[in-house]
């Protein structure tokens, strides 16, 4: 999983624009690969990260260990609706490949904007349902949107200034931001 994905991770750190000191927000880390490489980039700042799965804080509890006893990293197993976090708290947050599992992706957007500090960018990465390729993953696990469904609830959580960026036909990043 951690290699499949490299690539559309650094394309996500990226549009992230992070800064030394900032603040960052991983929902949804897996084994903790992109974790430790946004530690690398905010250096003098701090990386938090969510995911639902115990599994998958385990691997990237061991994956990150010294950047946790650095206290450059901290884990939690949440659920993204329900973030244990205080309102405007970073001022980055990126999920990638996790919008699919989300029963109800406003829940879950809206916690996102409320844990951004105004200002802040969230890059959301994800298949389309455009691509051929996400008919073969079944209906039962994965749910997948169009680009115009992403902009659409985006917007609807109260998201401004949202620009999609088509990395390929099988990967879209799109940028918002929390302006108020």
């Amino acid at each position: 999983m951690a290699r499949e994905t490299a690539a559309q991770n650094a394309s996500v750190r990226q549009l992230l624009e992070l800064a030394p000191t900032g603040r960052v927000l991983e929902l949804g880390f897996g084994p903790g690969h992109n974790l430790a490489e946004l530690a690398r980039a905010v250096p003098e700042g701090a990386v938090a990260g969510v995911d639902h799965s115990e599994q998958m804080l385990n691997l990237a509890t061991s994956h990150c260990r010294a950047l946790i006893e650095r206290g450059l990293v901290s884990l939690a197993c949440a659920d993204s609706r329900q973030l244990p976090y205080p309102d405007g708290r970073f001022d980055k947050a990126l999920a990638v490949h996790t919008l699919y599992f989300w029963t109800d992706p406003l829940e879950h957007l809206g916690e996102v904007r409320r844990v951004l500090c105004p200002g802040g960018r969230f890059v959301l990465g994800f298949r389309p349902r455009e691509d051929p390729a996400s008919a073969s993953f079944p209906d039962s696990v994965y749910h997948f949107h169009t680009r115009g469904d992403v902009e659409r609830m985006l917007a609807a959580s109260g998201f401004e200034k949202v620009v999609v960026h088509a990395s390929s036909p099988s990967f879209m990043a799109v940028c918002a931001e929390r302006c108020s």
